[in-house]
């Protein structure tokens, strides 16, 4: 992404416990025109003094927060960062795909999570990402989060499951949101029918478990407000369409696709997509597949 004539670069702060991975993200950052490094801290205690502090010339504007971390770790500090400057954006950084703390730092407002071993692009992307207000969404890893979620498999924080498997995947990056476009490149690479394959989410369609009636998701009172349309563009956000997507299935304009996403949003009350998305699956108006 090429710098905006006489735009202010994003800034960026990055918070890790380990050295190593701090000086990585920052060689790759600080060597891209339109971002630049206002810090790297250790620990969330010391990012939370640092936002505190900031004068808003200096306050960041993208956080990449590392969940375990001594003294505070990535899930409070992301809650108490989003209660002192709701406009920051944050990006939780993870070792593992299935991992609670993550989920977690979702649940505290976090704008979406990347893999440590996401590809240098990705890291950078995501961040342009979250600094345009969109929202990173990793479809596979995101879906399989949440049907852990919704089937209670979480064990709790702190503890790990020998038979987590690592990542093996990098996480993917959904370039769209309320505000969001779809460059051709990524429509064709998500295929134009977006046909659900083995393991994706799936919306109810009136039974589960061999047959039983499906409770009607929509009697949830959080979804009470939604209108029909939004409705329908509300279930193919959780299955983590894009806008582009939205509007290849609906047959909408853009501009109406942008309407809908941010009508949902207000009305859920959700910060941003990701949000969006652990409410469908919450309600159960997308299933575990």
């Amino acid at each position: 992404m090429a710098e905006t004539l006489g735009a202010a670069p994003v800034r960026v702060l990055i918070v890790d416990d380990q050295p190593l991975v701090r000086g990585g993200f920052r060689m790759l950052v600080d060597s891209q025109p339109d971002l630049t490094v206002v810090g790297d801290l250790d620990d969330g205690a010391a990012a939370v003094e640092a936002v505190r502090t900031a004068a808003p010339e200096q306050c960041p504007d993208v956080i990449l927060m590392d969940v375990r971390m001594p003294r505070m770790d990535g899930i409070a500090a992301t809650r108490e960062i989003l209660r002192l400057r709701p406009e920051v954006r944050i990006i939780v950084l993870t070792t593992f795909d299935l991992d609670e703390y993550a989920l977690e730092g979702i649940q505290a407002g976090a704008s979406g999570f990347l893999l440590k071993d996401a590809r240098p692009e990705e890291l950078l992307d995501a961040i342009r990402t979250v600094a345009r207000g969109d929202a990173v969404i990793a479809p596979s890893t995101t879906r399989r989060l949440l049907s852990h979620l919704v089937s209670g498999g979480f064990e709790s924080p702190g503890r790990h499951s020998p038979d987590r498997p690592s990542a093996d995947v990098a996480a993917e990056t959904s370039r769209t949101g309320p505000g969001g476009t779809t460059p051709p490149e990524e429509s064709r690479g998500l295929g134009a029918a977006h046909a659900p394959g083995p393991g994706a989410p799936q919306t109810r369609a009136g039974c589960v478990d061999g047959g039983a009636p499906a409770q009607d998701p929509w009697q949830d009172p959080r979804l009470g407000t939604l209108t029909a349309r939004e409705r329908e563009v509300f279930e193919l956000i959780g299955e983590g369409c894009s806008n582009g997507e939205i509007m290849q299935r609906l047959f909408l304009s853009e501009p109406t696709v942008k309407t809908h996403v941010s009508h949902i949003l207000s009305k859920l009350q959700a910060r941003d997509r990701v949000q969006a998305v652990v409410i469908a699956y919450e309600t159960g108006v997308v299933l575990p597949g």
